[in-house]
């Protein structure tokens, strides 16, 4: 008995290792999530929360037009892979480095390391990029 690909959504081929370690990135990195929110709290709770769903608002994209389960419109892809790439999420980690006041830099960081969590946490659970037909890699 042979499985279709096209049958429904498919995971990150990734090495169960790789996942592991992608976990254990995330697990730490929420673990200075947490403590970071806790120290600082206020608006940087806020902005910790909105680190973990920004980058799955690319899905707002995939909403409109018709498209098979567990594939993305093409339209969507670009935009999808851009905001679950680690590199996007440090460069914003690293724009608290701009301003002067830190009740700007320190949700802005903040903001970030969320972001970065999520991708982590995405990774570990086997959910990658998308390929340009819009499926998991």
């Amino acid at each position: 008995m042979t499985h279709d690909a096209a049958e429904g959504p498919t995971r990150s081929p990734a090495s169960p290792l790789v996942r592991v370690a992608w976990g254990v990135l995330a697990a730490l990195l929420l673990i200075w999530l947490v403590f970071e929110t806790a120290k600082y709290g206020g608006w940087v709770i806020v902005a910790a929360v909105a680190g973990v769903v920004v980058p799955d608002l690319s899905f707002l994209a995939a909403l409109s037009g018709p498209h098979e389960h567990g594939r993305m419109p093409r339209r969507a892809v670009p935009f999808y892979n851009l905001l679950h790439r680690p590199l996007v999420a440090l460069v914003v980690m690293a724009g608290c480095l701009i301003p002067e006041s830190s009740a700007v830099a320190v949700p802005l960081f903040n903001f970030g390391l969320a972001w970065l969590v999520h991708i982590a946490a995405d990774r570990a659970l086997g959910f990658g990029l998308r390929g340009a037909d819009g499926r998991q890699r």
